[in-house]
């Protein structure tokens, strides 16, 4: 177990709601964020994980007039699909917080207090423009060409690189409501962050984290600060979005991008609340005096606003807030070697699913899969052959033999005796997987490998359990009982991040209290009904 007993507010990127969720959405940072936020609840460590959705996005536009629909109405029918997801899925957020007033105020509190300290700038940018609707085009309204990588991107971020893109970096810019719309250019002014301005904090926070964090972010990171930092835009002269207060921009509304911290210090006073507590506003738990452990999981796509915009925003508010103590940053996931796409009809949903597949071995398969340092894949076929292969069959016939050998020796409520050398294996196989879910070598994929790995092991000590009649075997028999049950119960009890059902199906009978010990050292142990996976 950790040292350090800090509090761990875990935040997951909150999801666009113009859609529900597919498989590539939870194989990256929703999954990692549960397993890690379960971890540490197993070993005692106090941590928030939560998240909601991002209303303000122009995505959810965008999408809603392609499904013919108001973009309010499918923000708030995406709210209540992206919760029941979740939780089909076993995502076990401790609070997830609406789009409400609360949401509002809480944004407003935020960047109004930058405002009157004077961090932001007006500036007169140049914007794309639709001469037929006279609407200006940014972020998810406009698409393009992206002037680093020259991927086709959306406005304000390359999804490919990672790169920004503001005003008229896009090449070739086009409406992706009416892509056939002429667009041209108008000047608007507007509020911004002036980043350059946080240069020298930004790189000294980045150089610290270099060693520690994953090369992609570390290497995007490196590339943006060397070059001059963009304006980074608080204000659009758009129509979706929350109203922006300030007397320089009005009929404005913030950049849905500058509510990420504030929308994260809400979810967390959301959470709070869901566990009974009554912080005293919304932004107490992320005050600097609390010194919370504060952890992202998020995907490439997003690294640059929480990577640099967002902390830039922590940091205006000089010392009031905590940065983060680690960005977790996840790669695509692809459905068969193409990237997920809803508009193609090239997806899975999450919630068809769980429903035809048991939730465990989703879980163990995304888990196996993730795509941590590259680009990974799924498809159906390899779920159903790794996980049956590699997981339901060895483990249920763990479980027969286990079962079979108490009931014929009548070990049923005996006390087994759990050897020396039993227990120095359990520490070796806890710490493994413990040095798999700490944020120093997170990695769900090395971890959930470990399941198998082990699995397999005491299958094969199971299948060489001492026969023949005699007092001499019955005993022999009992004592590497003894060993295997308590070698499975640390199984359970380290898989259990991962496989939550099967671990709460051991509780009734002793298999599994809900506690995650990385050095056990029991000197007996009882023999209990080993679930089946299936």
């Amino acid at each position: 177990m950790s040292t350090d007993q800090r509090r761990t507010v875990i935040i997951g990127p909150p999801p666009t709601p113009n859609g529900d969720l597919h498989v590539g959405h939870i194989a990256g940072p929703y999954m990692a964020a549960d397993v890690h936020a379960r971890y540490l609840r197993t070993t005692g460590q106090p941590v928030l994980y939560t998240t909601g959705t991002d209303d303000s996005q122009t995505y959810v536009v965008s999408s809603a007039a392609k499904l013919g629909t108001g973009p309010r109405a499918l923000a708030e029918k995406s709210w209540h699909d992206i919760r029941e997801t979740l939780g089909l899925m076993g995502i076990s957020v401790d609070g997830f917080a609406p789009f409400d007033d609360g949401y509002r105020a809480m944004v407003l509190d935020f960047l109004t207090r930058l405002h009157e300290a004077g961090r932001f700038t007006l500036r007169t940018v140049r914007l794309p423009y639709v001469e037929a609707t006279g609407e200006f085009l940014m972020e998810g309204l406009v698409g393009g060409g992206c002037p680093v990588c020259l991927a086709v991107s959306r406005g304000g971020l390359c999804e490919s690189c990672g790169h920004p893109n503001n005003f008229t970096e896009l090449t070739d810019p086009r409406s992706t409501i009416d892509p056939d719309a002429e667009v041209t250019y108008r000047e608007a002014e507007i509020l911004v962050l002036p980043l350059e301005e946080y240069r020298e904090r930004l790189t000294a926070f980045h150089e610290a984290k270099q060693a520690t964090w994953r090369p992609h972010i570390v290497q995007l990171m490196r590339e943006v600060l060397a070059r001059p930092l963009p304006d980074f835009p608080i204000t659009y002269p758009t129509g979706w979005g929350i109203p922006a207060p300030f007397p320089e921009t009005p009929g404005q509304v913030l950049n849905a991008w500058a509510e990420g911290m504030p929308a994260s210090m809400y979810c967390t006073a959301v959470a709070q609340r869901a566990h009974g507590e009554q912080p005293s506003s919304d932004d107490e738990l992320w005050l600097a005096g609390n010194d919370i452990r504060l952890v992202y999981f998020l995907g490439f796509d997003n690294a640059y606003f929480w990577g640099l915009t967002h902390l830039a925003l922590l940091l205006a508010h000089e010392g009031r807030y905590v940065v983060p103590d680690a960005i977790v940053c996840n790669e695509f996931y692809e459905l068969e070697n193409e990237k997920f796409s809803t508009s193609k009809g090239h997806v899975v949903w999450t919630r068809d699913l769980v429903r035809e597949v048991p939730r465990d071995l989703v879980r163990f398969h995304l888990a196996l899969t993730a795509p941590e340092h590259a680009r990974t894949n799924f498809s159906r076929a390899a779920l159903a052959k790794i996980t049956g292969e590699r997981l339901v069959e060895p483990w249920n016939r763990l479980a027969g033999l286990l079962g079979k050998a108490v009931a014929e020796l009548g070990l049923t409520g005996r006390d087994l005796p759990v050897s020396e050398a039993a227990n120095a294996r359990r520490a070796a196989m806890a710490e493994r997987f413990a040095a798999g879910y700490r944020l120093t070598g997170c990695s769900l994929s090395r971890t959930a490998d470990l399941i198998p790995l082990h699995t397999e092991r005491l299958l094969g000590r199971a299948e060489a359990l001492p026969a023949g009649p005699g007092p001499a075997t019955r005993e022999a028999s009992a004592a590497e009982l003894g060993d295997l049950f308590a070698e499975v119960r640390t199984l359970l009890a380290a898989a259990s991040p991962i496989l939550v059902d099967l671990a709460e199906r051991a509780r009734p009978d002793g298999g599994f209290d809900g506690t995650f010990a990385v050095a056990p050292t029991e000197r007996t142990t009882r023999p209990f009904t080993v679930p089946t996976l299936g």
